[in-house]
């Protein structure tokens, strides 16, 4: 079985579904200290400023959500979570959306790899009509209804998304050498690294930076940047300028 392996947040959506989550929270005061908010903006100010790295930014942002999402009630998080994806869910890259749609038609199986928590990620999902998913595991106190603040799975590195795709080889009999995979970030190294048809989504520095010195990736990788309504392919000879 030929299998697509897709990253959600930068790769598919324009954007990260937990940035997206996260905003609704503090829209409507969800938690509450105000700490959160001005740590998570001042973050989030470094790399729109390009001050900052992505991959750094994200996972600051991370550790920020983690602490903020505690003693949050699961019945406020389903309104957010449907919140996210009716408002947001459309805000998605036409090259991933397309590229769903022809392994769809190919008869691959398509499978969502995501940071993002599962409650998003189960929800895009779903939306997209995909075969199956992994997203990170919040661990939710059944006595209260309310998320502890652990994490049970986190699946925004890349060793946790290699374990993800090996459960997905036992269930569904893949083969990797056939597969593709799709990510922007550090994080989805792995995911490329595994299958015969690598592609690097409008990917970061860091990835960039690490395709061009894999000895296996640096030949066979696809870079694929998307701008306006401008679909560029590229290869990982691709010059870096630094500034």
């Amino acid at each position: 079985m030929i299998a697509a392996f897709f990253d959600i947040d930068g790769t598919i959506y324009r954007n990260a579904l937990l940035i997206e989550h996260f905003k609704k929270l503090v829209k409507y005061e969800l938690f509450a200290d105000s700490q959160y908010r001005l740590k998570v903006e001042e973050a989030y100010n470094l790399w729109d400023t390009r001050k900052g790295d992505y991959d750094a930014y994200l996972l600051d942002l991370i550790k920020l959500y983690i602490v903020a999402i505690k003693g949050l009630p699961t019945k406020y998080n389903d309104f957010i979570s449907d919140q996210v994806l009716q408002l947001k869910g459309n805000r998605v890259y036409t090259y991933t959306r397309q590229m769903i749609e022809w392994h769809k038609e190919m008869g691959h199986k398509v499978f969502f790899i995501s940071g993002s928590p599962s409650f998003l990620v189960s929800r895009m999902a779903k939306k997209m009509g995909v075969d199956d998913f992994c997203g990170s595991e919040y661990e939710i106190n059944e006595k209260t209804q309310t998320f502890s603040g652990n994490i049970l799975k986190p699946m925004w590195d890349s060793v946790h998304k290699r374990e993800a795709i090996e459960e997905f080889i036992k269930k569904y009999n893949i083969d990797l050498s056939e597969s593709y995979a799709y990510g922007d970030t550090n994080g989805d190294f792995s995911m490329l690294s595994l299958v015969g048809n690598p592609r690097a989504i409008n990917p970061s520095k860091e990835l960039i930076t690490r395709i061009k010195n894999d000895e296996i990736l640096k030949d066979k990788a696809e870079i694929i940047i998307e701008r306006k309504n401008v679909i560029y392919k590229l290869n990982s000879a691709v010059e870096l300028i630094e500034f």
